[in-house]
């Protein structure tokens, strides 16, 4: 095997990383540019894109960087902020919704942020992005790893949650005007 095809053989190169970097940066470009866009529009997009950004990083492959170190953050508090406004103020009034942890074994209410969850969710793809993007090896591997534990200890979570309050907004009406028409039959 020569050099090239022992590179692709790693891990970090595989078509599931790859995929989920595409996936990870079209996220990344259209949060930037939400302003372009109207609510509807941008509801629109992220309930595909979601799901999308959600089976990626169930396929993740489990890597183990060499220099934990090589994992930095890009995205800075002023630029989270600002996304986080931006969306915001897209939203409105139905940025903030109400949920249950599993977790939560007295089943209180907890408020959400749509706006903030996205930021949080951009902020993990876009530090991924820029961080694989590096040309070192060790850099890809330290993506892929903080990446993929993020998945499950953070971003995944709430890509399940901002669905689910994007599913309502765009077909709670529909589902409601449908069952009203069935229990007229």
């Amino acid at each position: 095997m020569n050099e090239q095809e022992e590179i692709l053989q790693e891990p970090v190169y595989s078509p599931f990383v790859l995929e989920f970097l595409a996936v990870a940066h079209k996220y990344c470009v259209f949060i930037e540019e939400s302003d372009r866009y109207s609510p509807e529009e941008i509801r629109e997009y992220l309930q595909k894109a979601l799901p999308l950004l959600y089976l990626r990083g169930t396929v993740l492959p489990s890597v183990e960087p060499d220099d934990i170190a090589s994992n930095e953050k890009y995205v800075t508090e002023e630029q989270w902020q600002s996304v986080f406004n931006d969306l915001r103020s897209k939203f409105g009034n139905t940025d903030e919704y109400w949920f249950t942890e599993n977790d939560n074994s007295t089943n209180d209410l907890i408020k959400g942020s749509l706006s903030d969850n996205l930021a949080d969710i951009y902020q993990d793809m876009k530090d991924f992005v820029i961080l694989y993007q590096k040309p070192l090896r060790d850099a890809k591997l330290a993506a892929v790893w903080a990446v993929r534990k993020l998945f499950r200890s953070h971003w995944g979570f709430r890509v399940v949650n901002v669905l689910k309050v994007l599913h309502y907004q765009l077909f709670g009406s529909e589902n409601d005007r449908l069952l009203s028409e069935e229990s007229d039959i």
